[in-house]
Formats: C-alpha cells, sequence, structure tokens
C-alpha cells in the first residue's frame, strides 16, 4: 500500500491562496482530537482548507503554519472559532421519527406516574446544534403533560455559533416543511416584512430550554439527574475509550429505567453494560 502524501499535490497547490500541507492537517486534527475529543478522518482533508481559509484571512495570517502556532498557544482565544469552523452540523425537527414516538406513547406516560410528587421532567439535548432537536422534544413534553406539569430541557453544543442560532429560535420556512401545518401553526410566529420567508418559535417553547456550551471532553457541571438524555451522532466521531467515558457519565445521571437517545448509525454494543438496547437505537439504563 503506498503512504499517503505529506503535502496536497502540487496541481491542487497552485490553485490555494494560502500552502496547505499533509502535516498542517495533522497538526490540526491533533488540536482538534485533544480539545474535543473528536477524531478527523483524512477525508476532511480539503474541508478543513475550505472552512478555515475564512479564519487565516479574518487574521491577516500568511499561512496554515502561521495559524497553527497560534492555536497551540494555549492563551488564544482563536480555539472557539476554530472548533465552531471546523465542526459539521447536520439536523432537522424531528429527525428521526421513531424516538419521538416512543418518547410520546412510552417515556412520558411513564414518567407522569413516576413523577407525581414532583410534577416536573428534565431532559438534556446533549450535541443539540442549531436547536431543532430540543425544540422537537419541547413540543413533544408539552402537547403530552397533563395540566400543571413543568419541563425543562437543557441544550447543549461545543459550537457557540450553534448555540446563538439556536437560542435566537428563527429558522427559515424551508427548515419546518415537514412540521405538520397545525403543529406549526402552534408552536411558530410567522415572520413579515424583512423576516416573511422564516419563522420564530414561540415563548412558551423558548422558556422551557436553557442553551449552554458544554464541551463533552472536558468536566460536566451537571449535579441533578434528567428523566432522559438524547446525544444523537455523537458518539460516531469518538474512540472506544472516550465512548466508554461517555456512557459512564450518561448514566451516572440517569435514573434506573431512564432512556438515552443515539443516532441511527451508533451502538453501545462492546461499549458499556450499564445500558440495554431496547429498540431503534434507544437504550434503558440498568445499572
Amino acid at each position: 500500500m503506498s503512504e499517503t502524501p505529506r503535502q496536497a499535490p502540487s496541481s491542487l497547490q497552485q490553485f490555494r491562496e494560502f500552502e496547505y500541507t499533509r502535516a498542517d492537517f495533522d497538526r490540526l486534527r491533533a488540536l482538534s482530537n485533544k480539545h474535543s475529543g473528536i477524531l478527523v478522518p483524512d477525508d476532511k482533508f480539503d474541508m478543513f482548507y475550505s472552512r478555515l481559509t475564512k479564519r487565516i484571512r479574518a487574521l491577516r495570517l500568511n499561512s496554515f503554519k502561521e495559524y497553527c502556532r497560534l492555536l497551540e498557544d494555549e492563551s488564544t482565544q482563536e480555539f472557539t472559532n476554530f472548533i465552531n469552523s471546523i465542526t459539521t452540523n447536520l439536523t432537522a425537527f424531528f429527525r428521526e421519527k421513531h424516538h419521538f414516538d416512543y418518547l410520546q406513547k412510552t417515556v412520558i406516560p411513564e414518567l407522569i406516574e413516576k413523577n407525581q410528587t414532583s410534577r416536573q421532567i428534565r431532559a438534556w439535548s446533549a450535541g443539540c446544534s442549531t436547536g431543532e432537536e430540543a425544540y422537537s422534544i419541547a413540543m413533544t413534553l408539552l402537547e403530552n403533560l397533563p395540566t400543571g406539569w413543568t419541563a425543562k430541557i437543557l441544550a447543549t453544543d461545543i459550537d457557540t455559533q450553534v448555540l446563538d442560532f439556536a437560542a435566537n429560535g428563527v429558522y427559515e420556512l424551508s427548515r419546518v416543511n415537514s412540521i405538520p401545518e397545525e403543529r406549526l401553526k402552534r408552536w411558530f410566529k410567522k415572520g413579515t416584512g424583512s423576516q416573511i420567508n422564516k419563522v420564530k418559535v414561540k415563548p412558551e417553547l423558548r422558556q422551557m430550554i436553557t442553551f449552554k456550551q458544554l464541551n463533552l471532553m472536558q468536566d460536566w457541571p451537571i449535579k441533578t439527574p434528567f428523566d432522559f438524555i438524547f446525544c444523537r451522532n455523537v458518539f460516531i466521531y469518538f474512540d472506544r475509550e472516550t465512548k466508554k467515558t461517555l456512557a459512564a457519565k450518561y448514566s451516572n445521571l440517569l435514573t434506573i429505567g431512564s432512556c438515552l437517545f443515539i443516532g441511527h448509525s451508533e451502538s453501545l454494543q462492546q461499549v458499556t453494560d450499564r445500558f440495554e438496547l431496547i429498540g431503534n437505537t434507544i437504550y434503558r439504563k440498568i445499572g
């Protein structure tokens, strides 16, 4: 097998605004892994260039090597911009609908019976991206909880830009076209004037959710347990040891019988014995 080249082919390099080598890419993805735990595959070489060129221009640097040196200075504030630039945020309202069906038909009735004293439900959307998942959870809870009950949702992400977007709660009409008209009218306000092609989530939803930045590789300032956790399309970015650590920490924040929802391409098999699979990438805590 031939060895991976250490720099981009000259035929491509000559069209680049800044010199960018495989060594630069390796330094950058090593920094990403050290900071966030995310494993960056070889096929992200060009993506890193296209996304980070904007940062190099904004900082008026001359090369990717200079940018690497800047990031390696632990006092720099650029790391947030770096992580924001390279993270991919793909989400949608009620994505993986079977999870929300199970939440409605099974989890919420169980919690209504279990939490009669507090009449409160706490949930976590970990890796919330631009907020569609958190707002989908909020809609499902409000549509199915009895009068007098309250629900609180913590929504976290490492990317501060998507958190700002999520907290604002304004979406293009194309982002909500899969939501039935009745639900859309109940929970969203249509824009007017310059906002004619947009919608904004209503205050009842927004007030339920606390958006916070959280790096899953660092300490979690969370003590109170949750009734269920959504952590979808997050495990795929980590190695097995990191997955084991995350699964244990999630388990510590759930009571026996509570559910952890993960992404359709993810699995906790051979990762943890504290959860059992109950179907469709839904796990229940058993220990």
